[in-house]
């Protein structure tokens, strides 16, 4: 019989490893993860987490504006960019922290290591220059920023640099039209940086409900966001005083005091030694999986966004969990990746589960649409004019809602609620039925009664 150092060694200490890891050295697996940098990965060290914490603080100038007129008399606000820095450095520190602890009591060894693959059960420490054995091996390393290969692009920097900006700059070009560019843009914007964000496509937010995307492009530009679509950069020059001219593809050139690319993430394989291993790739470079997530090599699995199967590090948590249930529970559980409820910390935030509009016609043809645009209570003291919009997608002959789709304050908060209706294939009369939540913006939700008619059809 065959002996090796471990049953599993994973190589990635993210959400999806992290929780692999635990729940399979709670099925009496003897586990080892291997963490080049530092434990809690993209998440809770340079994503979600930090960025919720500068959203936060991005909120507040119109928060100070608006409470005048709630009778607040606000004295003169200041901000300070160090100080920010430092409580969200305190607070990731206490994470790693709280996930090294947890690994600790899990009976989970932790080795402080780049991990690379020699072949299908061996694994080798740079950092200790050793090999060791596994039954199993699980890659969790997730994702990179990606850069594009353009005149000037070392002068860029990507959203894990923007957690460390030794100052605020007063002027930022943001690259990109996803998640990661829109809360990006809407932080900067909010701590007073001059922002303009440049998407290469007609419109931003791909993949969301047009209407989604075309509310949120005109509330980030109430706000000051100067967004620019159809272009892209193709060259960056740094002058002699440090500022940064940008070439653009329509032939327009802007100034600025710094760049960031948040032009989407690429599964991070490069030099794990997957070739060695005989493990097959993706076209984007992701390990491809079956549901799973085992590769083709019978010893080796993947999970979270080295995969490419769903971004999210609520699906990578999912995943791992999935993954060690299966193998070392005998649960054989798999990831339903075709209802993911979602937020974007975007400002205003959006939250969205189940189909498009777009997606629900190509899927079923004729679809009933019911949606709502008005302004917050809030506002009608605070003098905001923002918006918030909301829209169901319900089957015509089935009733069910197929679709929600939310833009305006809480939509985070409110989508996972609505999740679970989605998910469990609740009807548009059980939304009619439900008692509304009164005054609030969620109730909107359970009072849309009138269809929404096109205004071609409408007028005849």
């Amino acid at each position: 019989m065959t002996q090796y150092d471990y049953d599993l060694f994973v190589i990635g200490a993210g959400s999806g490893g992290v929780r692999a890891s635990r729940v399979a050295s709670s099925h009496g697996a003897k586990v080892a993860v291997a963490e080049e940098y530092r434990v809690g990965g993209t998440c809770v060290i340079r994503g979600c987490v930090p960025k919720k914490l500068f959203v936060y603080a991005s909120h507040f100038a119109e928060e100070f504006e608006e409470a005048a007129g709630f009778g607040w008399q606000v004295g003169e606000a200041r901000f300070d960019w160090k100080t920010l820095l430092a409580n969200k450095d305190r607070e990731i520190d206490r994470l790693n922290g709280i996930y090294i602890r947890n690994l600790n009591n899990s009976g989970v060894e932790i080795i402080e290591s780049r991990a690379v693959l020699k072949d299908a059960h061996t694994v080798y420490l740079a950092g200790e220059d050793r090999d060791v054995t596994a039954e199993r091996i699980l890659i969790a390393v997730g994702a990179t920023p990606y850069l594009p290969d353009i005149p000037g692009i070392e002068y860029a920097i990507s959203s894990n640099e923007a957690f460390h900006l030794e100052e605020l700059p007063k002027r930022i070009v943001v690259a990109g039209g996803g998640y990661i560019a829109v809360e990006f843009a809407g932080i900067f914007n909010g701590l007073g940086v001059e922002v303009t964000q440049l998407y290469r496509g007609p419109l931003f937010m791909r993949g969301f409900d047009d209407d989604l995307r075309d509310t949120l492009a005109e509330e980030m530009r109430k706000k000051g966001v100067d967004l620019r679509m159809d272009c892209d950069i193709t060259a960056i020059e740094k002058q002699d005083n440090g500022e940064l001219h940008l070439k653009l593809s329509n032939g327009d050139t802007i100034h600025t005091d710094a760049v960031m690319y948040a032009t989407g993430r690429v599964p991070k394989t490069d030099g794990l030694g997957l070739d060695r291993a005989g493990v097959q790739l993706g076209d984007n470079g992701e390990i491809l999986v079956d549901e799973y997530s085992q590769t083709n090599v019978d010893s080796i699995y993947a999970v979270g966004d080295v995969t490419d199967r769903a971004a999210l590090t609520p699906v990578a948590i999912r995943e791992g969990q999935a993954f060690a249930e299966t193998v070392y529970a005998d649960k054989p559980l798999t990831v339903d990746h075709s209802i993911i409820p979602t937020a974007v910390f975007s400002q205003p935030e959006l939250g969205t589960v189940g189909l498009t509009e777009t997606e629900a016609r190509k899927a079923h043809g004729e679809v009933d649409i019911y949606k709502t645009s008005f302004r917050p209570m809030k506002g009608t003291l605070s003098g905001s004019e923002e918006k918030t919009f909301m829209k169901l997608i319900v089957h015509p002959e089935t009733d069910k809602v197929l679709g929600v789709h939310i833009v305006g304050p809480a939509s985070g908060e409110m989508i996972q609620a609505l999740g679970i209706a989605v998910s469990m294939g609740a009807t548009k009369a059980q939304f009619d039925a439900t008692i509304a939540v009164h005054p609030t913006a969620a109730e909107e939700l359970v009072t849309m009664k009138q269809k929404w008619v096109p205004p071609a059809q409408a007028a005849e």
